[in-house]
């Protein structure tokens, strides 16, 4: 009976379990992530890997550069790889620096800053996510850089998704202080700017990665604020450090956080020109205009950092991204926009394509993907809008420097 009564005791007497808390699910879930993700990049993306930028046809460089094939075929035969007839991208460079030696052409292949002209800076901003932010940094990166433009994309986003666009691997390629907070970091020893700038697979286009240790700036600015007694020092460290590297460069691109806070303030305070992306529904536009009171509100607390001086800006201007222009509401709020906002709304919007979203998901831009890989017809409607995007903002950089557009 006594052994009865101990089986039966055994059998239904739970076993206390540890409950664990929230934080330590949220820590093991994180860390499992992370690790499982590292494990299937360095599967199908090993260390020793490196991205590359696809060769171009002889259409797409002569395209490119603004001249005929025919033309091209006599400064430079493509090189034959396989049985297709290719351009590098390093000889777009050399092509065009035979093209602006030429005396009628001067500057006109190599349109980069002459002395006296600053250094363009443009803030690449909104705070919902969706908006197309990071899609249109790293096109108008690539898109400048192809055209002979000394370019440096800065990834302020903690969550790095233009850093990886680009090929690295934020957890595996940005050492501690190998993001822009390693150079405005307020606790700690800033590093060089030029020790975190990083080459990628594009001639003329450079990169300064995100990693998640930016959070931290958000941190620490109350506190720098606090002991700071004048804090516009405290929101012009970025500023500060792009002008160590200004020589090196024509056009900075800023893909801010989708957040208004110390980090977008430091981006606004360095910009010399603003891009807001808008997707044309009413939520979106809803969204917007709060975006655009928390914006007013920021750029009063630079003002009253900087003693009363206002911020100087080439332009700013509105790109409606991700359209589609059989979408009756989405035309409607396009034609609200520009009944409000006038020739502040860029020209051409950046069409919704799946050309473009099928390149996002390779972690490729458009200009990356080769058109044989898609319906021709729809890639060439969504590089006919990136293009045309593009070609305004080139037009707008022109403008800032004083030269004709």
């Amino acid at each position: 009976m006594a052994l009865n009564s101990d089986i039966h005791s055994e059998t239904t007497t739970p076993v206390p379990s540890a409950v664990p808390s929230l934080r330590a699910l949220v820590r093991s879930d994180a860390n499992g992530i992370i690790d499982r993700l590292a494990q299937h990049r360095l599967a199908s993306f090993p260390p020793e890997a490196a991205k590359t930028f696809r060769r171009l046809t002889p259409g797409e460089t002569a395209r490119i550069l603004g001249v005929t094939e025919a033309y091209l075929r006599q400064l430079m035969p493509p090189a034959s790889v396989g049985e297709r007839r290719q351009y590098a991208l390093e000889d777009l460079a050399a092509i065009r620096k035979a093209l602006d030696a030429k005396p009628r052409s001067v500057g006109k292949y190599l349109p980069g800053r002459k002395p006296g002209e600053p250094l363009q800076v443009i803030a690449v901003m909104n705070f919902k996510g969706g908006s197309g932010k990071t899609t249109t940094t790293a096109h108008l990166a690539q898109y400048l850089a192809l055209r002979g433009y000394r370019v440096l994309a800065v990834d302020l986003d903690p969550q790095a998704s233009l850093t990886g666009l680009f090929g690295l691997r934020p957890e595996i390629d940005v050492p501690a202080g190998g993001s822009f907070f390693g150079a405005i970091r307020h606790s700690g020893e800033q590093v060089p700017m030029r020790s975190i700038v990083k080459t990628t697979y594009m001639p003329g286009l450079d990169l300064v990665p995100a990693a998640l240790e930016l959070m931290e700036y958000e941190f620490e600015t109350p506190h720098a604020l606090m002991r700071a007694q004048g804090s516009n020092q405290v929101f012009s460290r970025a500023a500060h450090a792009l002008r160590e590297i200004e020589g090196d460069y024509d056009v900075v691109v800023i893909d801010c956080p989708p957040q208004l806070g110390y980090l977008s303030i430091s981006a606004l305070v360095a910009a010399t020109s603003v891009l807001v992306t808008v997707h044309p529904q009413m939520l979106d536009v809803a969204s917007l205009g709060q975006f655009m009171l928390m914006l007013g509100d920021l750029l009063d607390v630079i003002a009253g950092a900087s003693g009363g001086v206002e911020s100087s800006y080439d332009w700013m201007r509105y790109l409606i991204t991700r359209f589609e222009p059989g979408d009756g509401p989405q035309t409607q709020m396009l034609t609200l926009l520009r009944s409000m906002f006038g020739e502040r709304i860029l020209i051409h919007p950046t069409l919704k394509s799946t050309a473009i979203s099928d390149a996002g998901l390779t972690n490729q831009t458009l200009f990356e993907v080769s058109r044989s890989q898609f319906i021709r017809s729809t890639y060439d409607r969504a590089m006919e809008s990136i293009e045309n995007v593009n070609g305004e903002i080139d037009a707008l950089i022109r403008k800032a420097w004083g030269r004709p557009t």
